[in-house]
């Protein structure tokens, strides 16, 4: 069964529907333009923490959101060519918690995580254990998306 949004106050509700519902859809059927218009181009950059707690060893990984557009439509695509034993978007959603947004004067910050594994038809495992901090900017338009440090470790 697919995730429920445990919000139920607007904001919280809009940034949870991006971040799960469409952002999974999205790259489970490799379809950035589903996404597009949630970030903002002019703002957007993004960090690579590598799984590593040291700061120091962090990346700066995308100067662009053209760069990180072509990587993630790269990763979605290599995902459909993956035979699961189980629908990929069911899984990716099974695996996924946003419970923590924290909201001030027009800006938040979301912790996405990730903890499961997700099976492979010829029986290998996908780990996915990490997660992403996401930088949001309040808009006439709605919340956008201004950068992110992803990759962050996770512990439960």
């Amino acid at each position: 069964m697919l995730s429920q949004n445990p919000f139920t106050d607007p904001d919280r509700r809009e940034i949870w529907e991006m971040l799960v519902t469409r952002d999974i859809n999205a790259y489970c059927n490799a379809d950035w333009s589903m996404v597009e218009d949630d970030f903002i181009e002019s703002e957007f950059y993004a960090v690579d923490a590598g799984k590593y707690s040291d700061p120091g060893n962090w990346k700066f990984a995308f100067s662009t959101l053209a760069h990180y557009r072509d990587v993630w439509v790269s990763q979605a695509r290599i995902a459909q060519d993956i035979e699961y034993a189980e629908p990929l978007e069911a899984a990716v959603h099974r695996i996924t918690t946003l419970e923590k947004i924290e909201i001030a004067d027009g800006r938040a910050i979301a912790r996405k995580q990730f903890n499961g594994t997700i099976k492979q038809a010829d029986g290998n495992d996908d780990v996915l254990l990490w997660q992403t901090l996401y930088y949001l900017k309040k808009t006439p338009a709605g919340w956008k998306i201004c950068g992110f440090t992803g990759y962050l470790p996770y512990t439960a």
